[in-house]
């Protein structure tokens, strides 16, 4: 599991548009974003890295929390 702080979200679309992206990864199970708490969790075995990249090209910010 990685939890992942999110920068940039303001309404509910960007959570579908971060969702979405950490989806798509390659290894990922489950994804849960907040956008009050601006984080995401995801359950699988894809690598933080790729993680990141993937909400950064959706135009967010993203580190490991």
């Amino acid at each position: 599991m990685v939890t992942l702080k999110i920068e940039g979200m303001s309404c509910n679309n960007c959570v579908r548009h971060v969702t979405e992206a950490l989806k798509k990864v390659a290894g990922v199970e489950r994804v849960e974003v907040s956008l009050e708490e601006g984080r995401a969790i995801v359950v699988g075995s894809a690598p933080a890295e790729r993680l990141i990249e993937a909400v950064e090209e959706e135009g967010y910010t993203a580190r490991v929390a």
